[in-house]
Protein backbone atom coordinates (compact mmCIF):
# COMPACT_ATOMS: atom_id res chain seq x y z
CA UNK A 1 0.00 0.00 0.00
CA UNK A 2 1.41 3.75 -0.73
CA UNK A 3 0.52 5.85 1.93
CA UNK A 4 -1.57 9.36 1.27
CA UNK A 5 -1.36 12.34 3.06
CA UNK A 6 -3.90 14.24 4.95
CA UNK A 7 -3.42 18.06 5.16
CA UNK A 8 -3.55 19.24 9.29
CA UNK A 9 -2.77 22.82 10.66
CA UNK A 10 -3.37 25.94 8.84
CA UNK A 11 -0.47 29.17 7.74
CA UNK A 12 2.80 28.05 9.76
CA UNK A 13 1.59 24.79 11.08
CA UNK A 14 0.33 23.13 8.16
CA UNK A 15 1.79 19.78 7.73
CA UNK A 16 0.71 16.50 5.29
CA UNK A 17 0.28 13.42 7.71
CA UNK A 18 1.29 9.92 6.01
CA UNK A 19 -1.50 7.60 6.53
CA UNK A 20 -2.44 4.19 5.10
CA UNK A 21 -5.98 3.34 5.22
CA UNK A 22 -8.25 -0.11 4.29
CA UNK A 23 -11.96 0.43 4.16
CA UNK A 24 -14.20 -2.19 5.02
CA UNK A 25 -18.27 -2.65 5.97
CA UNK A 26 -18.64 0.78 8.35
CA UNK A 27 -21.13 -1.54 10.56
CA UNK A 28 -18.75 -3.53 12.28
CA UNK A 29 -15.79 -1.68 14.36
CA UNK A 30 -12.75 -0.53 12.79
CA UNK A 31 -9.53 0.09 14.27
CA UNK A 32 -7.39 3.12 14.33
CA UNK A 33 -3.58 2.27 15.37
CA UNK A 34 -1.74 5.10 17.45
CA UNK A 35 2.14 4.83 17.01
CA UNK A 36 4.43 5.15 20.28
CA UNK A 37 6.81 8.07 20.00
CA UNK A 38 9.49 7.54 17.32
CA UNK A 39 7.86 4.51 16.16
CA UNK A 40 6.28 4.31 12.56
CA UNK A 41 3.05 3.00 10.99
CA UNK A 42 4.51 0.24 9.53
CA UNK A 43 6.17 -1.34 12.19
CA UNK A 44 5.49 -4.96 13.35
CA UNK A 45 2.75 -4.72 15.82
CA UNK A 46 0.93 -2.02 13.50
CA UNK A 47 1.23 -4.07 9.83
CA UNK A 48 0.10 -7.09 12.25
CA UNK A 49 -2.98 -5.66 13.47
CA UNK A 50 -3.65 -4.09 9.98
CA UNK A 51 -3.18 -7.55 8.47
CA UNK A 52 -5.21 -8.87 10.79
CA UNK A 53 -7.73 -6.35 10.32
CA UNK A 54 -7.93 -7.16 6.70
CA UNK A 55 -8.27 -11.06 7.57
CA UNK A 56 -11.17 -10.24 9.07
CA UNK A 57 -12.98 -7.76 6.88
CA UNK A 58 -12.72 -5.03 9.33
CA UNK A 59 -11.13 -1.43 8.37
CA UNK A 60 -7.83 -0.02 9.82
CA UNK A 61 -6.50 3.13 9.78
CA UNK A 62 -2.74 3.73 10.83
CA UNK A 63 -0.49 7.18 10.56
CA UNK A 64 2.89 8.87 11.29
CA UNK A 65 2.77 11.65 13.33
CA UNK A 66 4.46 14.49 12.41
CA UNK A 67 8.43 13.95 12.96
CA UNK A 68 7.49 10.74 12.40
CA UNK A 69 7.76 8.07 9.59
CA UNK A 70 6.43 9.16 6.17
CA UNK A 71 5.20 12.25 7.44
CA UNK A 72 6.23 15.78 7.26
CA UNK A 73 8.30 17.68 9.84
CA UNK A 74 10.83 17.47 12.33
CA UNK A 75 10.51 15.36 15.64
CA UNK A 76 12.15 18.14 17.14
CA UNK A 77 9.33 20.76 16.61
CA UNK A 78 7.04 17.81 17.69
CA UNK A 79 4.30 18.19 21.27
CA UNK A 80 1.46 16.39 22.76
CA UNK A 81 -0.41 19.20 20.84
CA UNK A 82 0.63 18.51 17.51
CA UNK A 83 -0.16 14.90 17.82
CA UNK A 84 -3.13 14.63 19.53
CA UNK A 85 -3.86 17.18 16.82
CA UNK A 86 -3.32 14.92 13.94
CA UNK A 87 -5.33 12.02 15.69
CA UNK A 88 -7.99 13.68 16.07
CA UNK A 89 -8.22 14.51 12.36
CA UNK A 90 -7.23 11.35 11.22
CA UNK A 91 -10.03 9.78 13.48
CA UNK A 92 -12.88 12.71 12.56
CA UNK A 93 -11.44 12.61 8.36
CA UNK A 94 -10.44 9.11 7.83
CA UNK A 95 -13.02 6.75 9.77
CA UNK A 96 -16.50 6.12 9.80
CA UNK A 97 -19.10 4.34 12.22
CA UNK A 98 -17.77 2.73 15.39
CA UNK A 99 -13.70 2.50 16.08
CA UNK A 100 -11.48 0.75 18.73
CA UNK A 101 -8.53 3.11 19.09
CA UNK A 102 -5.22 0.90 19.77
CA UNK A 103 -2.36 2.74 21.19
CA UNK A 104 1.11 1.81 22.20
CA UNK A 105 3.24 3.34 24.96
CA UNK A 106 3.12 6.84 23.66
CA UNK A 107 0.05 5.83 21.33
CA UNK A 108 -2.20 4.86 24.29
CA UNK A 109 -2.00 8.19 26.14
CA UNK A 110 -2.82 9.79 22.75
CA UNK A 111 -5.69 7.38 22.56
CA UNK A 112 -7.07 8.62 26.25
CA UNK A 113 -6.17 12.43 25.19
CA UNK A 114 -8.09 11.93 21.78
CA UNK A 115 -11.47 10.67 24.19
CA UNK A 116 -11.32 12.56 26.76
CA UNK A 117 -11.54 15.69 24.48
CA UNK A 118 -13.98 14.52 21.98
CA UNK A 119 -15.97 13.63 25.86
CA UNK A 120 -15.23 16.99 26.74
CA UNK A 121 -16.55 19.18 23.83
CA UNK A 122 -19.55 16.64 23.45
CA UNK A 123 -21.52 19.38 24.93
CA UNK A 124 -20.28 22.64 23.12
CA UNK A 125 -20.28 21.96 19.31
CA UNK A 126 -23.95 22.92 17.55
CA UNK A 127 -25.69 19.86 16.15
CA UNK A 128 -24.23 17.03 18.52
CA UNK A 129 -21.24 16.54 15.88
CA UNK A 130 -18.73 15.93 18.15
CA UNK A 131 -21.20 13.66 20.70
CA UNK A 132 -21.63 11.74 17.65
CA UNK A 133 -17.93 11.52 17.42
CA UNK A 134 -17.03 10.36 21.22
CA UNK A 135 -20.04 7.69 20.68
CA UNK A 136 -18.32 6.19 18.03
CA UNK A 137 -15.20 5.46 19.83
CA UNK A 138 -16.44 1.78 21.28
CA UNK A 139 -13.20 0.57 23.33
CA UNK A 140 -9.60 1.37 23.96
CA UNK A 141 -6.70 -1.13 23.99
CA UNK A 142 -3.09 -0.13 25.29
CA UNK A 143 -0.25 -1.71 25.10
CA UNK A 144 2.07 0.27 27.66
CA UNK A 145 0.62 2.83 27.96
CA UNK A 146 2.75 6.19 28.81
CA UNK A 147 0.28 8.14 30.20
CA UNK A 148 1.51 11.74 30.94
CA UNK A 149 4.92 10.98 29.16
CA UNK A 150 6.50 14.09 29.76
CA UNK A 151 6.21 14.29 33.47
CA UNK A 152 7.19 10.30 33.26
CA UNK A 153 10.07 11.68 31.47
CA UNK A 154 10.94 14.40 33.48
CA UNK A 155 10.83 13.19 36.77
CA UNK A 156 13.10 9.98 35.52
CA UNK A 157 15.83 12.43 33.80
CA UNK A 158 18.90 12.73 35.94
CA UNK A 159 19.29 16.55 36.90
CA UNK A 160 21.69 16.95 33.98
CA UNK A 161 19.33 16.32 31.74
CA UNK A 162 16.93 18.56 32.83
CA UNK A 163 19.26 21.23 33.16
CA UNK A 164 20.28 20.79 29.23
CA UNK A 165 16.42 20.70 28.54
CA UNK A 166 15.72 24.06 31.03
CA UNK A 167 19.42 26.03 29.44
CA UNK A 168 19.85 25.07 26.15
CA UNK A 169 16.65 23.61 24.82
CA UNK A 170 16.86 19.94 24.56
CA UNK A 171 18.43 16.94 25.84
CA UNK A 172 19.46 13.66 23.79
CA UNK A 173 18.12 10.78 25.12
CA UNK A 174 20.22 7.37 24.52
CA UNK A 175 17.64 4.84 22.81
CA UNK A 176 18.75 0.83 23.23
CA UNK A 177 16.60 0.59 20.31
CA UNK A 178 18.91 1.07 17.67
CA UNK A 179 16.98 4.52 16.40
CA UNK A 180 19.13 7.18 17.59
CA UNK A 181 19.08 9.54 20.59
CA UNK A 182 15.50 11.00 21.21
CA UNK A 183 15.90 14.99 21.34
CA UNK A 184 13.50 15.55 24.18
CA UNK A 185 12.82 18.95 23.73
CA UNK A 186 12.33 21.85 26.46
CA UNK A 187 8.71 22.62 24.15
CA UNK A 188 7.46 18.65 24.18
CA UNK A 189 7.72 18.94 28.29
CA UNK A 190 6.33 22.21 28.69
CA UNK A 191 3.25 21.81 26.11
CA UNK A 192 3.00 18.14 27.93
CA UNK A 193 2.18 20.03 31.13
CA UNK A 194 -1.40 20.78 29.23
CA UNK A 195 -2.53 17.28 28.73
CA UNK A 196 -2.07 15.27 31.76
CA UNK A 197 -4.40 12.82 32.84
CA UNK A 198 -3.93 12.09 36.48
CA UNK A 199 -4.85 16.13 37.30
CA UNK A 200 -8.31 15.21 36.41
CA UNK A 201 -10.89 12.50 36.97
CA UNK A 202 -11.92 10.22 34.11
CA UNK A 203 -14.58 7.99 33.53
CA UNK A 204 -13.88 6.35 29.71
CA UNK A 205 -17.28 5.21 29.33
CA UNK A 206 -16.62 2.25 27.47
CA UNK A 207 -14.39 -1.06 27.72
CA UNK A 208 -10.34 -0.02 28.07
CA UNK A 209 -7.70 -3.01 28.41
CA UNK A 210 -4.51 -2.48 28.84
CA UNK A 211 -1.59 -5.15 27.92
CA UNK A 212 2.09 -4.57 29.88
CA UNK A 213 4.77 -6.17 30.28
CA UNK A 214 6.36 -6.97 33.73
CA UNK A 215 9.88 -6.67 32.12
CA UNK A 216 9.50 -3.38 30.83
CA UNK A 217 12.12 -0.56 31.02
CA UNK A 218 10.41 2.18 29.79
CA UNK A 219 7.55 2.47 31.00
CA UNK A 220 7.20 0.92 34.65
CA UNK A 221 4.29 -1.95 35.54
CA UNK A 222 3.37 0.48 38.16
CA UNK A 223 2.14 3.27 35.83
CA UNK A 224 -0.31 0.64 34.82
CA UNK A 225 -1.43 0.05 38.10
CA UNK A 226 -1.60 3.78 38.76
CA UNK A 227 -3.65 4.81 35.64
CA UNK A 228 -6.30 1.84 36.68
CA UNK A 229 -6.78 3.25 39.84
CA UNK A 230 -7.37 6.97 38.27
CA UNK A 231 -9.69 5.89 35.74
CA UNK A 232 -13.31 5.29 37.27
CA UNK A 233 -16.47 3.43 36.43
CA UNK A 234 -14.66 -0.18 36.38
CA UNK A 235 -13.99 -0.07 32.60
CA UNK A 236 -10.39 -0.78 32.72
CA UNK A 237 -9.35 -4.38 33.03
CA UNK A 238 -5.18 -5.35 32.63
CA UNK A 239 -3.17 -8.41 30.95
CA UNK A 240 0.42 -8.34 32.37
CA UNK A 241 2.99 -10.31 30.67
CA UNK A 242 5.17 -11.82 32.86
CA UNK A 243 8.60 -12.28 30.63
CA UNK A 244 7.29 -8.98 28.53
CA UNK A 245 9.35 -6.03 27.53
CA UNK A 246 8.29 -2.49 26.67
CA UNK A 247 7.47 -3.31 22.82
CA UNK A 248 5.73 -6.40 23.15
CA UNK A 249 6.43 -7.70 19.82
CA UNK A 250 7.04 -11.13 19.82
CA UNK A 251 4.74 -13.26 17.95
CA UNK A 252 3.09 -14.58 21.26
CA UNK A 253 2.67 -10.53 22.53
CA UNK A 254 0.97 -10.03 19.35
CA UNK A 255 -1.49 -13.17 19.04
CA UNK A 256 -2.31 -12.04 22.56
CA UNK A 257 -3.15 -8.64 21.47
CA UNK A 258 -4.85 -9.70 18.60
CA UNK A 259 -7.38 -11.47 20.76
CA UNK A 260 -8.24 -8.88 23.24
CA UNK A 261 -9.08 -6.68 19.66
CA UNK A 262 -11.16 -9.20 18.36
CA UNK A 263 -13.14 -10.03 21.69
CA UNK A 264 -13.88 -6.47 21.71
CA UNK A 265 -14.62 -5.96 17.99
CA UNK A 266 -17.25 -8.93 18.60
CA UNK A 267 -18.55 -7.18 21.25
CA UNK A 268 -17.63 -9.57 24.05
CA UNK A 269 -15.20 -8.96 27.12
CA UNK A 270 -11.57 -9.20 26.31
CA UNK A 271 -9.66 -12.32 27.36
CA UNK A 272 -8.78 -12.88 30.75
CA UNK A 273 -5.90 -12.04 32.32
Amino acid sequence: MEPQFLEVGSGAEARRVAYLRQAADADRPGLVWLCGLKSEMISTKATAVAEWARSQGLSCVRFDYSGHGQSEGRFEDGTISRWLDEAEAAFRRLTQGPQILVGSSMGGYIALLLLRRLMDRQSGEAGGAIAEQAARIKALVLIAPAWDMTDLMWRSLPSSARRDIEERGVFLRPSQYGDGPYPITRGLIEDGRRHLIGSAPLDPGRPVHIMHGLQDPDVPWEHTLDLVAHLSGDWTRVTAVPDGEHRLSRPEDIALLLDIVGALAEGAPAPSP
